[in-house]
């Protein structure tokens, strides 16, 4: 039987100011990349996501990212080495110990927005993010974007990783994500999110804007949790594989 993980970006709250429905994605996902306060959220929202997850299983990841609060992570920087070392350790380090409290625990990282993308291919700030991880807990699993550069040197490292696909957003030819700035880069209709889902567990291809197919070794899908029509994404996509007989489950279960 096929399976994957399902994971969401939650934690994302500010003060006063709302962002996704955690509580809602946190019945249908079975992972969690909780935001660390750097791109998004605040210490007593991110507890409460956390203590929801630990009440339904759900795995718990680290969603560490650029200290860029009013870009919610997504512009691009190029702190020096010193910087990204220090501030991915302290990210790991406080959801870890607000993990602790919730009753449960930070199993894997997965960089944020700008991070994300930008270490997708920069050596340099990749390394900075592994050797971080590497002196918080080198058992932590990384998630990172399937067939990018990061993927191999995280793994020559010594890091186990996990790679995944974006359920919606738009694929280039060459395997990365078409830039947000861009006309069509978010795919809004719950139907088609569930159908190209479908066809990457099943065939492990997706469609790229272009129209090619382009192959992709994922084990966890993503949902974005901040885009408006994301719980009713997260609900018809895992109807949809389970109704094909995909099971869903965390790809970390067992670190620690």
């Amino acid at each position: 039987m096929a399976h994957i993980d399902l994971n969401s970006d939650l934690g994302e709250s500010f003060g006063p100011w709302r962002m996704g429905d955690d509580a809602a994605m946190l019945d249908i996902v079975t992972s969690a990349n909780i935001a660390c306060g750097f791109h998004a959220g605040d210490p007593a929202g991110i507890l409460a996501t956390l203590r929801a997850a630990a009440a339904r299983g759900v795995s718990i990841g680290a969603h560490v990212g650029y200290r860029d609060l009013v870009g919610f992570g997504r512009r691009n920087m190029n702190p020096s080495s010193a910087e990204l070392v220090g501030d991915t350790i302290y990210q790991i380090g406080a959801l870890q110990a607000l993990a602790h409290v919730a009753g449960t625990k930070v199993r894997y990282v997965k960089p944020h927005g700008a991070l994300y993308n930008t270490i997708a291919h920069d050596a340099r700030q990749g390394a900075d993010v592994i050797e971080a991880i590497r002196a918080v807990d080198p058992g932590l699993v990384v998630l990172a974007l399937a067939g990018a550069p990061f993927v191999e040197q995280a793994r020559s490292a010594g890091l186990a990783v996990v790679c995944e696909a974006f359920a919606d957003r738009a694929y280039n030819a060459d395997g990365s994500l078409v830039d947000r700035r861009l006309p069509g880069a978010v795919v809004h209709d719950p139907a088609e999110v569930a159908a190209r889902m479908l066809k990457l567990v099943t065939d492990g291809t997706i469609v790229a804007v272009d129209g090619s197919e382009i192959a992709l070794d994922a084990q966890s899908i993503c949902i974005h949790g901040d885009t408006p029509a994301s719980v009713e994404i997260a609900r018809v996509l895992r109807a949809q594989l389970a109704s094909q007989g995909v099971s869903l489950v965390p790809f970390a279960t067992s670190h620690g």
